[in-house]
């Protein structure tokens, strides 16, 4: 608790007595949903994105849901709004998989094993060589004259 906020409340309880310091609920805008609404909204989640249209995968993204809100609802909702309004509900966004319909697992699996085993090459050693661009000089490695040298000690 900050000094600020403990003078804050010791005025509003000045000023207004204990009733000053009841709590007056959550702070940010309130839900554009009514409850009745948000319960429609919860039962469509799961009826599932196939029923309402989106047929090409069974994922609900927040893209999917703020959309699905303004046809149902006439409401507008952002998709950081959709995300939150579906954590609320219990459901949470997901991204869905980007891959060709026609696309064959086994040719895939094929090429990795065959082809790109080939052109990948061998690749660099292990440790051969470093992106710090940072790394400290050993001592011996110093110049005498440098800073952090040794212009004292003779080297061998």
């Amino acid at each position: 608790m900050s000094r600020k906020s403990a003078y804050q409340w010791h005025q509003l309880w000045r000023d207004g007595g204990i009733e000053a310091l009841v709590s007056r609920g959550p702070s940010g805008s309130r839900c554009r949903l009514s409850p009745r609404c948000l319960e429609k909204l919860a039962a469509y989640l799961e009826e599932g994105p196939a029923v309402h249209g989106w047929v090409e995968d069974q994922v609900w993204t927040a893209g999917r849901v703020a959309t699905l809100i303004g046809r149902k609802f006439h409401v507008s909702y952002s998709v950081s709004g959709a995300t939150r309004l579906m954590h609320r509900l219990g459901f949470s966004p997901q991204v869905p998989v980007r891959r060709v319909a026609e696309r064959d697992e086994e040719a895939v699996k094929m090429w990795k094993e065959a082809t790109w085993a080939e052109v990948k090459g061998p690749g660099r050693p292990a440790g051969a060589t470093s992106a710090s661009r940072t790394k400290q000089v050993s001592p011996a490695d110093r110049p005498e004259a440098a800073p952090g040298g040794d212009a004292d000690t003779p080297r061998s």
